[in-house]
């Protein structure tokens, strides 16, 4: 049962790492699959509580959640203003934040 636990965890950061790697250009789709490995993190954290019988590793993932959450909404913010501004939305292009 653990294995299956364990296989479909990588499972999920390899997505999220392909998705990393294959969309370097496009902000909103390296940010879903940026997502998908903090996905990924949070279930080790249940699984692994859950086997331990810890209940620290099933309240951490709420506090990563969180985090995760306020992290996307600030970086959705600044593509809206940056996608105002210049009108489009390319990695390549977000050089011009440099300050």
């Amino acid at each position: 049962m653990l294995l299956s636990f364990i296989s479909t965890l990588i499972v999920l950061c390899s997505i999220g790492l392909i998705g990393i790697f294959l969309h370097e250009s496009n902000i909103l789709l390296l940010l879903m699959s940026i997502e998908i490995i903090l996905l990924g993190l949070n279930c080790t954290w249940i699984f692994f509580g859950y086997f331990m019988d810890d209940i620290v590793g099933q309240i951490m993932p709420l506090f990563i959640l969180t985090v995760a959450a306020a992290e996307a909404a600030v970086f959705l913010a600044l593509i809206v203003v940056y996608y105002r501004i210049r009108g489009v939305i390319y990695a390549e292009s977000m050089n011009l934040l440099q300050g």
